[in-house]
């Protein structure tokens, strides 16, 4: 395609700024070749989408409502819609993916894209994205003719849009008005090469035909013309049925036998989107047009190409094509239906074939719709425009033929043909006085750059998680502990320190940079930037890395629990983002690396298994008995059908685990627990800690209560020889417990340390199954103790099990 000025201009704008474009243009000027250029060229991670089913295939994007998920109705510009009242839409971890990681979305034929549903983009990039900004930060490049097909808006669905929008095209929506598009508009005109030709068909476009010009245009009028059947000419009509008619009536009177071509239709291609008939019925000497390009090397025939049929076999069907010299075989051609998706190893956006259409790429052509005829070029074409009812289909038509010379009217042309909408004609006004310079990209260009680095240094969304962990342990403190507070006041104030850093850097960047240079090129900048990443990647490993790695909490409501690990979670990926950033940047600035960073960071935090935030280390030095009276809570509150904290709270645990009260008295005294507590679960509770100390040998203070009675204390070996000669007597370790009034993780300490000697089996204390899992499950993760470990994996592996298993991997 012949280079210009425009095209370069529009090629600069999306590649190398943040800018959205609007690209338009007339019929012929190429915006379908620079769509398919720039999808195959362009370095920006890119989704195409387009209004309808066959603008998506012929773009080989996807349609607006099943990318985004959007109803077909109207969206108002209140309308939440994630709402189970509205429309709710659950989005795949890819799709979310995709959506955070692009960085250019190209909406082919926007002409006829509603206002409503561009806001309906917005507020879904939004949704992902950032909130705060239109269409999420991600760059949109719009192309389209608004003198050609027009949105579709039904009676009662503008009844309910003109509260809001002042005509039903996209620029009239809030997205549009917000996003400080330029527009581009591609004057070089391929398809035509006669000037006269080119200026009648501006003047129908802006509404102003004159007198000189609609009598030129109606020499071509032919009421009675009749073409013979080797000139190739087509008839563009308004009405479907219209040339229906006319195709069915002409391949009737051809003689001969009819011969039918099937569809093969394979995978997901849904029916609005068949790019032909799926049942396509031929005779030789039917007049067909090519509905595709061909996608052989030799490039013998292009969507839109007119031919006699000459010859039909199975599997092929040969046409003669007027002035060819040559006899064309076609063969079947495949149309894919794709969606996107991201390639697991490079995780680069990736076209996913999901369906596709096989099929002759021919159509019956002795006429079409002028609606279809959208986007076709023909040598010659016979125009009935009596019938126009909607804007630009007059211009579609004439634009359709490359010159007056094959052009036949049936009906004249006047003023009446013409209907064009006056908020189209005054906005293309306004686009085309606001062309964009030469200058106003190099501007756009060192602003785009300027962005994306004070992007790296941008610690601004670290301050919600933060805030809102805080928050959270403040309204509910004696839910937690842990260490909380310190290490989250500390990353908060470096956070604010940065922040400030940070505004400064900008400001110094702004006043060193050159008119010439970019800051990609300007060294005075890299210099500076080196030091800048320097000075961050210090101030983050010491005062947010290293501080959070003090970060632990423990609490037993399990909702507060969540909605902490939820606010890590954020604050986690934020921390890896910045790193990321850091340790590849420390070289200097280069548009393209960051770019592969950012689209890379959607990604990072994905794979990596998270490591437990909960800790007991830091409150308690009786780690097993932590988690033995965690089991036993776990227990009562099962039995009792109760919430955990009603049994004993965290801070009561804790607390135990420190005092160790082994009597009625001494548990009284214990933070949470009154007289009707103890006299609940009191006994299982001493139980458990008497055991404990026994075990480990621990001093304890003589009993006082009556369900207090106190044992005699025995050497530890003895206890576990009492344990092993009952288990060998064929007692199980339930029946051992109950009859030594001892706890069963008591008992399986005792028997687990005779599984060195051969006495006793890891399997006769740990189901097979169990036993086999956490062999797999264990050597997976990473883990500071037993508790950390206890807190990652299953909550159905008791904490002796883990033990167990944990000792004998480690020997």
């Amino acid at each position: 395609m012949e280079i210009n000025k425009d095209l370069i201009l529009a090629n600069n704008f999306v590649n190398n700024t943040d800018r959205n474009i609007f690209l338009t243009g007339k019929a012929g000027t190429g915006k379908t070749t620079f769509l398919h250029k720039l999808k195959r060229d362009s370095l920006k991670r890119i989704v195409i989408v387009a209004p309808t089913g066959v603008a998506a295939i012929n773009a080989k994007g996807v349609t607006i409502h099943s990318f985004f998920q959007l109803p077909f109705g109207p969206i108002l510009p209140n309308d939440d819609l994630n709402t189970p009242s509205g429309f709710k839409r659950k989005f795949s971890k890819t799709k979310i993916n995709i959506i955070k990681s692009m960085d250019l979305l190209i909406i082919d034929e926007i002409s006829m894209v509603r206002a409503d549903l561009l806001d309906g983009i917005d507020k879904t990039l939004r949704r992902f994205r950032d909130r705060k900004v239109v269409f999420g930060g991600v760059q949109v490049l719009m192309i389209g003719d608004l003198q050609q097909l027009s949105p579709v808006v039904k009676d009662n669905d503008w009844h309910l849009l003109k509260q809001f929008y002042k005509n039903p095209f996209f620029f009239s929506s809030y997205a549009y008005q917000g996003c400080q598009p330029i527009s581009v508009e591609l004057k070089h005109i391929y398809r035509q090469d006669n000037p006269k030709f080119i200026d009648i068909l501006n003047e129908i476009r802006t509404n102003t035909l004159s007198k000189a010009s609609t009598d030129e245009l109606n020499k071509r009028y032919k009421p009675n013309f009749i073409p013979s059947d080797n000139d190739g000419y087509i008839s563009l009509t308004t009405h479907n049925n219209k040339a229906e008619q006319v195709n069915n009536s002409a391949l009737a009177n051809l003689k001969g036998k009819e011969k039918t071509y099937n569809a093969k239709v394979e995978g997901k291609f849904p029916e609005f989107s068949y790019p032909n008939k799926d049942k396509l019925v031929l005779k030789v000497g039917a007049q067909v047009m090519f509905v595709k390009n061909d996608s052989s090397i030799e490039k013998r025939y292009f969507n839109g190409k007119i031919g006699k049929v000459i010859l039909l076999d199975k599997d092929e069907v040969v046409i003669k094509c007027p002035d060819d010299e040559f006899n064309i075989i076609t063969k079947a051609e495949v149309w894919d239906n794709i969606n996107y998706n991201v390639d697991p190893e490079t995780k680069a956006i990736t076209e996913n074939k999901i369906g596709s259409y096989t099929q002759m790429p021919l159509r019956l052509a002795w006429s079409i719709t002028i609606h279809k005829s959208q986007g076709l070029t023909f040598d010659k074409a016979i125009i009935d425009a009596e019938g126009a009812f909607a804007h630009g289909q007059t211009y579609v038509a004439l634009s359709r033929c490359k010159s007056l010379e094959g052009l036949v009217l049936k009906s004249k042309i006047t003023s009446n043909q013409i209907i064009s909408d006056n908020n189209v004609i005054q906005f293309n006004k306004e686009a085309e006085a606001n062309q964009p310079t030469e200058l106003i990209l190099n501007q756009s260009k060192s602003s785009y750059q300027l962005g994306l680095i004070s992007e790296i240094f941008n610690f601004y969304k670290f301050l919600y998680p933060v805030n809102r962990i805080l928050d959270i342990y403040y309204k509910n403190i004696g839910s937690f502990q842990g260490n909380i507070e310190t290490p989250l006041i500390t990353i908060k104030d470096t956070v604010a320190s940065l922040l400030k850093v940070a505004n400064g850097f900008k400001a110094q960047l702004s006043e060193l940079t050159s008119k010439v240079l970019l800051p990609e090129s300007n060294n005075q900048i890299q210099e500076r930037f080196i030091k800048a990443i320097n000075y961050f990647k210090s101030q983050t490993d010491s005062k947010i890395i290293d501080t959070y790695k003090t970060f632990n909490f423990s609490t037993d409501n399990k909702n507060l629990e969540k909605d902490f690990n939820k606010q890590l979670d954020t604050l986690e990926e934020l921390i890896a983002i910045k790193t990321l950033y850091f340790s590849n940047l420390n070289k200097g600035f280069k548009v393209n690396t960051f770019l592969e960073l950012r689209a890379k960071s959607v990604f990072l935090t994905k794979e990596k298994p998270k490591k437990s935030r909960t800790s007991v280390i830091d409150g308690t030095t009786n780690v097993e008995l932590f988690e033995l009276l965690r089991e036993l809570r776990n227990t009562i509150a099962e039995r009792e059908d109760l919430i955990h904290f009603q049994i004993f709270t965290q801070k009561s645990l804790y607390e135990m685990c420190e005092t160790l009260p082994t009597n009625k008295t001494e548990l009284l005294n214990v933070n949470g627990f009154g007289k009707t507590r103890v006299e609940k679960y009191g006994k299982e509770i001493l139980k458990v800690i008497t055991d404990y100390c026994n075990e480990n040998d621990i001093e304890t203070s003589k009993a006082i209560e009556v369900f207090d009675k106190p044992k005699p204390k025995r050497k530890k070996g003895d206890t576990m020889l009492t344990s092993l000669q009952i288990f060998k007597a064929g007692k199980s370790v339930e029946q051992i417990a109950f009859e030594r009034d001892l706890n069963v993780n008591t008992i399986i300490g005792h028997l687990a340390s005779f599984i060195a000697t051969g006495e006793v089996k890891i399997t006769d204390l740990i189901s097979e199954k169990h036993y086999k899992e956490l062999k797999a499950i264990i050597p997976k993760h990473k883990f500071e103790n037993l508790s950390d470990l206890k807190h990652q994996i299953d909550d159905k592996y008791t904490y002796g099990e883990i033990r167990l298993v944990l000792d004998e991997i480690s020997k």
